[in-house]
């Protein structure tokens, strides 16, 4: 995670400082392809605000990509893993069991190891490490998640405020020029509306990986609990 962090952060300051070098050039007369107009519109939206709102896409998108291939690692076949399991129980005992889930990644596999290791303890010893075992592999799926949803809404406030900075520098230009005309205001408020549109983008970009990395824990969180019961029915099934 920290080493995903940390590439991304390089990225994106490496991205911004390029972008302040370019701040005093002059602006090319002839037709500009979208990557200028983005970096000419960053720019004008003022380094502060719109390099904060950058930094806090840089970091939601790291923390999004370090759970997303988290969470695909810890997808598992449950059919395929109790399959193996009832057929280890059934020719090789308990052992012959563990074992196959030692060879397993993800978290079915974990939370079924810490059941057949209760089981000599009895069916209900082994259905509450279960329980109690999942409710760990919950709380690692979820791990930063938190921060991303932080990301996004920090994201769209960071630019209502350079949104507010922006109308103010505009209404002292005004006090200052004692004019009202369009000339006066337009840079003020020019700024104001470019925070607002990326803070706002770069919300909506978090906001689609956030959804997808919570359906995505759902996913794995009912597969762990349809496998779990079905573990103990196997367990039930291997006492007798």
């Amino acid at each position: 995670m920290k080493k995903v962090v940390n590439v991304l952060s390089v990225i994106g300051f490496m991205f911004f400082g390029a972008i302040q070098s370019t701040f005093a050039q002059e602006t090319a007369t002839e037709a500009k392809t979208f990557h200028q107009i983005l970096k000419q519109n960053f720019i004008d939206g003022g380094p502060g605000f719109m390099g904060i709102v950058l930094v806090a896409l840089i970091l939601g998108l790291a923390i999004a990509i370090e759970r997303i291939i988290y969470l695909n690692m810890a997808t598992t076949n449950t059919k395929k893993l109790l399959a193996s399991v009832d057929d280890a129980l059934s020719s090789g005992g308990v052992e012959a069991a563990k074992e196959v889930c030692r060879n397993t990644k993800g978290p079915v596999a974990s939370i079924f190891y810490q059941g057949l290791d209760r089981v000599d303890e009895g069916v209900e010893e082994a259905e509450k490490a279960v329980v109690a075992y999942g409710g760990v592999q919950m709380g690692q799926l979820e791990k930063n998640v938190s921060w991303i949803s932080l990301f996004i809404a920090l994201a769209p406030m960071l630019g209502f405020m350079g949104t507010v900075i922006g109308m103010i520098g505009a209404f002292n230009d005004i006090a200052v020029a004692n004019d009202i005309s369009p000339a006066v205001v337009a840079g003020g408020i020019k700024i104001a509306l470019l925070t607002t549109v990326f803070g706002l983008v770069v919300a909506i970009i978090l906001q689609i990986f956030y959804n997808y990395i919570v359906a995505k824990i759902d996913s794995i969180v009912n597969s762990m609990e349809d496998a779990s019961i079905s573990l103990v029915d196997l367990l039930v099934k291997y006492k007798k």
